[in-house]
């Protein structure tokens, strides 16, 4: 396992921003494909955004489009999830989590793919006025 760390999290207020970091420890996050995932209390989990090792590809599932966005800067090994126009309903813990059956692959995993098999700790976002 390779542990990933989110951070970022917080309280806003609907119609806010919130910027997730999604950062490596003892390994480096390149040629790895990485999502983000939520998931709320009594849901299920549900895969968010997704981007491949080259930055070059992403997934979104249809309650974030025009609203969130996924990057990648590996050259810090760090992967972000811009989040503007919260709504309560995004209220969820955002976990980053790697594909590491897919590492270096050229093939990029879907969000819902059970591929994404290393999991972050967590951040809470909260939104609410």
């Amino acid at each position: 396992q390779l542990q990933l760390v989110e951070s970022g999290g917080g309280l806003v207020q609907p119609g806010g921003s919130l910027r997730l970091s999604c950062t490596a420890s003892g390994f480096t996050l390149d040629s790895y494909a990485i999502g983000w995932f939520r998931q709320a209390p009594g849901k299920e989990r549900e895969g968010v955004l997704c981007i491949s090792g080259s930055g070059g590809i992403t997934n979104y599932a249809d309650s974030v489009k025009g609203r969130f966005t996924i990057s990648r800067d590996n050259a810090k090994s760090t992967v972000y999830l811009q989040m503007n126009g919260l709504k309560p309903e995004d209220t969820a813990v955002y976990y980053c989590v790697a594909s590491l059956t897919f590492y270096r692959s050229s093939f990029f995993p879907s969000c819902d793919s059970p591929e994404y098999d290393n999991w972050g700790q967590g951040t809470q976002v909260t939104v609410s006025s």
